[in-house]
Order: structure tokens, then C-alpha cells, then sequence
């Protein structure tokens, strides 16, 4: 199985993958991943993507091609993938379909996750994050006991800058700019298939997962 999970910054694409991947025993490709490997690390690509990522801006196209392709032709990686957060845009398709025609390969299915724009707000603005052990509460889903302070071991709360209010509304602009024509690109190729990400996780794992059968 080689597939794209598409969506806005909210829908739950991360967390989808990671239950999918485990599922189907692929790996789950994620740039995020990559990206926040990096600012972590203080490497110098961290540096230049983490002044995107706090502005809700997209890391330049030339870095995150070279990562996926890569990524692609590792071992684990040969008999299928899930891929999360690219292709972002329809330039990315094109690449990526290169990169598999290189390998003897193609997309299986690609699913979009679709939420409600203002549910997407709520869900973003209201997480806050464990300095600590990066336990994530959320204001009004998950609450702490005690107000800025986790649960899990006490540490201080934050709100990151890339969830903040304005962030989020921004990264949405810069979605539907740039990656909603994704939905019409794969349309077109005939393999997107469109899910409803609001919910609970396990319904939305279950509408994920036919629509990756009936995407076979």
C-alpha cells in the first residue's frame, strides 16, 4: 500500500497515520517529523525551517523534495508508505510521481481528511504542551487538573507559537492556497477519496481505512 493522507493543519492527519501505518505495517513518512527532528537538533536546515513553522509558513519546496526522496528509497520503505504532509502542493505531486515512476511505483489511494474550518481553530489554539515531557493538554478536550500545569508530571504549560490563534488561521489560508488544488490534481488521476475527519478518532480510522480498500 502506498498512499497520501491530505488535509488541513488540525484534521488529525498525524494521528490517522500513525494508526494506519502500524496497521498496515508501512512506515508512516511524515515531513513534521523531519522538520521538528531538525529544530530540535538546532541543525542549520532546523534553524531556517523553524522561521517558516513559527510564522505557520511552508518550508521552501527544493528541502523538503530532497527528504521525501530519500526517505523513499529506504529499505523499510519498498513495499509501501503512508505519507503525511506532502505532497503539499500540486508542484510536489509532480515530483513525487517522478520519484515513484524512478522506483517502479505509484499511489495506491490518496484520502482526504475534511474538518470544519472553525473546529480546526478550536482544536489548534486550545492544545497546550508539557515543557517537560511535551505531554499535550487541550483547554476544553482535555483539561489539566490545575490550570498550567500537566497532569502527567507537573511540568509548566505552554502554548507553541504555531498554535496561536492567528498562526492557525494563517497556516489555513496558506492550505487553501497552496494545497487544496491537490484535491483536484488526484481527482483528476482518479485516487482521492474524501473522509469526514470530525468525530471520534476510532470512527475516523474506520472511514480512513475503507476509503484506503476502495482505494486498492
Amino acid at each position: 500500500m502506498r498512499a497520501v493522507l491530505v488535509g488541513p493543519p488540525g484534521a488529525g492527519k498525524g494521528t490517522q497515520a500513525q494508526i494506519l501505518a502500524s496497521e498496515l505495517s508501512i512506515p508512516k513518512v511524515s515531513t513534521g517529523d523531519i522538520f521538528r527532528a531538525n529544530v530540535s537538533g538546532g541543525t542549520e536546515l532546523g534553524k531556517q525551517a523553524k522561521a517558516y513553522m513559527d510564522r505557520g509558513d511552508l518550508v521552501p519546496d527544493e528541502v523538503t523534495n530532497a527528504m521525501v526522496r530519500d526517505r523513499l528509497k529506504e529499505e523499510d520503505a519498498k513495499d509501501g508508505f503512508l505519507l503525511d504532509g506532502f505532497p503539499r502542493n500540486v508542484a510536489q505531486a509532480e515530483v513525487l510521481n517522478k520519484i515513484l515512476d524512478g522506483l517502479g511505483q505509484r499511489l495506491d489511494a490518496v484520502v482526504e481528511l475534511r474538518a470544519d474550518e472553525e473546529e480546526v481553530v478550536k482544536r489548534l489554539s486550545g492544545r497546550r504542551q508539557c515543557r517537560n515531557c511535551n505531554h499535550v493538554h487541550h483547554v476544553e478536550f482535555e483539561p489539566p487538573r490545575a490550570e498550567g500545569v500537566c497532569d502527567n508530571c507537573g511540568g509548566e504549560l505552554f502554548q507553541r507559537d504555531d498554535d496561536r490563534e492567528e498562526v492557525v488561521r494563517h497556516r489555513l489560508e496558506v492550505y487553501r492556497e497552496q494545497t487544496e488544488p491537490l484535491v483536484a490534481f488526484y481527482e483528476d488521476e482518479g485516487i482521492l477519496v474524501a473522509i469526514d475527519a470530525t468525530g471520534d478518532v476510532d470512527d475516523v480510522t474506520r472511514r480512513a481505512q475503507a476509503a484506503l480498500r476502495s482505494g486498492v
